[in-house]
């Protein structure tokens, strides 16, 4: 399940760049935006994901000129809401790859003393490098 939502998020995080890049030419290539080679190629990365939004939203609450407004705010919450979810499956399974960097954060808290990152370390079947707290530098 991590794997799969790595990966949709990695497609999600193409979209909505190539949404904002898009964006971005669109202000600074003016009218000239439909020739520009780059305009072209991010329209054509983004195109699944506003034509989904399209397909999803009324046109009477999304006008066609804002459907790209849309898509990315609507990118950017299945996002966030990829790496919530990401976030408690690592939790419970952090030997998985793609829960290194979490893994690597509860060692330093444990080290610092936080019992609770020590506890989830143990749980998901990491040995704590230390769970004594480091003593106080002398003055």
């Amino acid at each position: 399940m991590l794997t799969v939502i790595v990966i949709l998020k990695a497609l999600i995080a193409i979209a909505g760049l190539a949404l904002l890049g898009q964006g971005v030419l669109y202000v600074l290539a003016g009218v000239g935006r439909e020739t520009n080679i780059f305009y072209r190629t991010l329209r054509a990365l983004a195109k699944p994901a506003t034509a989904a939004v399209r397909a999803i939203t009324p046109r009477r609450f999304v006008p066609d000129e804002y459907i790209g407004f849309a898509a990315f705010f609507l990118l950017a919450g299945l996002y966030i809401a990829l790496v919530i979810q990401q976030t408690g499956l690592c939790i419970e399974d952090l030997k998985h790859p793609a829960c290194e960097r979490l893994a690597v954060e509860y060692q330093a808290r444990c080290e610092r003393g936080q019992q609770e990152a020590c506890l989830l370390l143990e749980r998901g079947g990491i040995a704590p490098a230390s769970r004594a707290p480091r003593a106080a530098p002398a003055r």
